[in-house]
């Protein structure tokens, strides 16, 4: 993987012809580092927000050994890039196959579910082991997230008094409980309003837990989605477990995956043509801009030139893919100079979380390169930049340049 300064180096040197992952692994490992210190527990990576070798390698580099894997494939990449880490298989649904492949090949004993069906599954694909630990997924309010998981996943707490007791009779080591609160969740008291409810499914099954998992949904930063900082996400989560039913020994886990790579990753993609407003891009839906199109989120902007001219106003543009599907659509508005057309490259911000991890190969696209580069990202949560991505006036000039600033570390409290 070649380095370069800048994006803007990469296109003065070799004006790619195919989409470029910009990745800044520097801020993985910042990230790494902040949620290990500030989180009051063991804190595991959630792999499916991105998969790539070196955003393992660098958590793993960083003191980061702990996996939140949903697949076999998961499973092997983590066992190829950061050996001897714990992995916790956290998909409420799995194969016999997969339950096999990971208890028995890869020394896999943490398994979440949400059904006794489930259970029984896992036991038999284990030869009914009793060395599991066994974390029943609760069904919360995704109320205050930017994108609900709510639905598909989840025992309600209600209905999970005869799951709890099962979990607890089936397994001689831990038993816990797990919950999602939704993805870029925009509200730190959402943690605490699902661990309360943890407790009360707790307290009416009469079972204590060894675990509480309040799973992942910290967020990063993107146009008109500015959360507070994480800190307080933190809090809440300290003050939902004080108030828990809960024992001395009882740890607490958490899985991000967004906050910890969002930053790290944006994409330089090349304008084939210019119809209007209308961009189209060599990258799109079907490649790393999956929720520019179908959550409709306008990702942070900048043209890169080769000769770096850029002062003309700005306006707001739509983009479209490569490929022939007519879904292939981001709405935007994406702000960039109203000159911009094609050949000109543009840099999109902040997609280290679900961007390359969502490529396909449809229409024969999809292939991108890599780099890294050392500038700062467009946003950030921990100091790297400015928090806020205000959206540009028409009259305004080009993007104001980021300029990267000393993060402070935090204490554990």
């Amino acid at each position: 993987m070649h380095t370069y300064q800048s994006p803007l180096d990469l296109v003065r040197e070799r004006s790619p012809e195919r989409p470029v992952a910009l990745v800044r692994p520097d801020t993985v490992a910042l990230a790494a580092r902040w949620f290990q210190e500030s989180f009051k527990g063991e804190v595991l990576y959630a792999v499916k927000a991105n998969p790539s070798p070196w955003v393992i390698k660098t958590l793993a580099a960083n003191g980061l050994r702990a996996f939140d894997v949903a697949s076999v494939p998961e499973i092997e990449l983590v066992a190829q890039h950061a050996p001897g880490s714990k992995m916790a298989f956290m998909h409420p649904v799995k194969s016999r196959a997969a339950i096999s492949a990971a208890y028995f090949d890869h020394g896999v004993r943490t398994f979440a579910l949400d059904t006794h069906e489930e259970l029984a599954k896992i036991l038999d694909a284990t030869g009914q082991a009793k060395d599991l630990n066994l974390m029943v997924r609760l069904a919360v309010s995704s109320e205050g997230s930017s994108y609900p998981l709510s639905g598909k996943f989840g025992v309600e707490p209600h209905e999970a008094l005869g799951l709890l007791l099962a979990a607890r009779r089936a397994t001689q080591d831990l038993m816990g409980v797990a919950f999602h609160v939704g993805s870029q969740c925009m509200r730190p008291t959402a943690y605490q309003g699902a661990m309360a409810g943890a407790s009360r499914a707790l307290v009416r099954a009469g079972v204590f837990a060894d675990v509480v998992d309040v799973g992942g949904g910290f967020p990063s930063i993107y146009p008109g989605m500015v959360p507070p900082s994480l800190g307080d996400y933190i809090n809440s989560i300290d003050r939902g477990f004080a108030e828990m039913m809960v024992h001395e020994t009882t740890e607490l886990w958490c899985e991000p995956g967004r906050a910890l790579v969002a930053e790290s990753s944006s994409v330089l993609t090349r304008v084939d043509l210019r119809k209007g407003d209308a961009l189209y891009l060599n990258d799109g839906s079907y490649g790393s801009l999956f929720d520019a199109t179908h959550s409709k989120w306008p990702f942070p902007v900048k043209l890169i030139r080769e000769d770096g001219a850029a002062d003309a106003p700005l306006k707001p543009f739509r983009f479209y893919g490569p490929t022939c599907d007519s879904i292939d659509h981001m709405p935007g508005p994406f702000w960039l100079p109203e000159d911009v057309g094609e050949g000109d490259f543009i840099e999109i911000g902040m997609l280290g979380a679900y961007g390359v991890a969502m490529a396909t190969r449809f229409n024969g696209y999809g292939d991108v390169g890599l780099a890294e580069v050392q500038d700062a990202p467009m946003a950030s949560m921990y100091g790297l930049a400015p928090r806020s991505i205000p959206t540009p006036r028409p009259e305004s000039g080009t993007v104001v340049k980021l300029s990267r600033a000393r993060s402070k570390k935090r204490r554990r409290r």
